[in-house]
Parts: C-alpha cells; sequence; structure tokens
C-alpha cells in the first residue's frame, strides 16, 4: 500500500518543530497554521476615496453571550485598526503588543505612527516563532488598516511574517473566493458607503443561507475627521 507524502513527512518527523524544512522546502507547522488562519471567521478591508474600513463577520451565534463582548475588530491607535483570522488568543497577544508600540511612539516622538512601521514589527515576532525552537508558529492572519497623514493603507500580514499592501483584501474563511469577488467589484473610485455595500453583497453571496447582517461590524475611519466608529448588525444597514 502506497504511502501518502502527507503521512511519510509525518512519519519522519518534519510536522514536529517549526524549524525543520521538508525535503519539498515547505515547513510543516507553518503551513498546518495557515489551515488554521482559514478556519477563522472572515474580514474584508478596503481602502476608499473617503477613508477605509473593515467588514468582519464575528460569527456569535450563542444567544448566551453577550455579542458586544465578540470584537472583531481592534483599536490599535486613534489613526489604526486591524483584525485578525485564525486562533483568538494568538492574535491578543499581536494585538496588544502593536498598541503598546504604538503609544511608545507617541511618547517618544511625539507623533503617531505610520501603520507600516505597525505591521512591519508585528510580521517581525512572527517571522522569529517560525525560526526559533521551543514555540510554535501563531496561528493568525492579521489585517491592519489606517491613516499614514491623510493617506489611506492597508496591510496583510500572513503566518510567516510575510506582509503587503492591499487596495482591498480579505482574511479567513473562504478568503480565496472573497479576493475572486473583490477582483471583480472593487474599484478605486468607491467611497464608504458603495464599498461597504459590495462587501455586504459578496459575504451574502459566499455564505449564502447562513448570512446574517447581525454577526457583523463595521469599522471605519473617515479621512476627514480621522475618528474611529465603529457599526454592529443593522446599524451597518443605515450606513
Amino acid at each position: 500500500m502506497d504511502i501518502s507524502t502527507d503521512m511519510q513527512h509525518q512519519a519522519m518527523g518534519y510536522d514536529r518543530t517549526a524549524t525543520m524544512f521538508s525535503p519539498e522546502g515547505t515547513i510543516l507547522q507553518v503551513e498546518y497554521a495557515q489551515k488554521t488562519v482559514r478556519l477563522g471567521s472572515s474580514s474584508i478591508g478596503m481602502v476608499c476615496t473617503d477613508g477605509l474600513f473593515i467588514l468582519a463577520d464575528k460569527r456569535s451565534e450563542d444567544k448566551l453571550m453577550v455579542s458586544k463582548s465578540a470584537n472583531k475588530v481592534y483599536e490599535i491607535d486613534s489613526h489604526i485598526i486591524a483584525s485578525a483570522a485564525g486562533i483568538v488568543s494568538d492574535a491578543r497577544v499581536l494585538i496588544e503588543k502593536a498598541q503598546v508600540l504604538a503609544q511608545q511612539h507617541r511618547v517618544t516622538y511625539d507623533s503617531p505612527i505610520e501603520p507600516e512601521l505597525i505591521v512591519k514589527e508585528i510580521s517581525n515576532m512572527k517571522q522569529q516563532f517560525t525560526q526559533y525552537g521551543g514555540a510554535r508558529p501563531f496561528g493568525v492572519s492579521m489585517m491592519t488598516a489606517g491613516l499614514n497623514q491623510d493617506k489611506s493603507e492597508l496591510y496583510v500580514s500572513d503566518v510567516t511574517g510575510n506582509y503587503f499592501s492591499y487596495y482591498a483584501n480579505a482574511i479567513g474563511e473562504n478568503d480565496e473566493k472573497i479576493r475572486e469577488k473583490l477582483r471583480e467589484k472593487y474599484k478605486k473610485d468607491l467611497n464608504m458607503k458603495k464599498a461597504a455595500k459590495i462587501g455586504l453583497e459578496i459575504f451574502k453571496e459566499v455564505q449564502g443561507s447562513k448570512f446574517d447582517i447581525a454577526r457583523f461590524e463595521l469599522v471605519y475611519i473617515d479621512s476627514k475627521d480621522k475618528k474611529i466608529k465603529k457599526l454592529d448588525g443593522k446599524e451597518i444597514e443605515n450606513f
């Protein structure tokens, strides 16, 4: 009986540590972490003509849970927001690290930190956990959006510590399907209201009968007043 490549790798111990490459040149623990990310709830981020936003599925279906306690989008600083897909407890560690970095920059330089500097530091931390023994990789992809003076910026960093800047992107469950639809529908001249409507339409198409707007939260930053605003459930429809 033939043994699959994955089974051979496991038998040889290539998946037991984050510091060992398989014969195919991959780190299996990192690949497993990437699969974990795709099990997490989805978020869509977009850069618009009048600001930026992250639209996130909180996936909070338990009637006993206080829905407002299940935040999916976090405030890093007064001009930066972030969402994560994957293991929420891993994400919390990275979010708190980002918040500390933002405040340290304000105290040291008396100015708001650039979003990319936050993303770079967090990505460096992720990369370290794919290189040294005794710890597993962070099972998290992070989407970070913020204002760099008057310019709206959106970044996504993956499990490996790679990051890129985007006009629009998605993380979490069905991320590739959502990205395909974003490539079709996203335009650089969209304002936030039109873009948010497109985001909801995409979620509705992908989730089908499971779609429920009550599970979603929209956090946005208007490039004029530069303040973070948050909407939940039905409030998003009014927006």
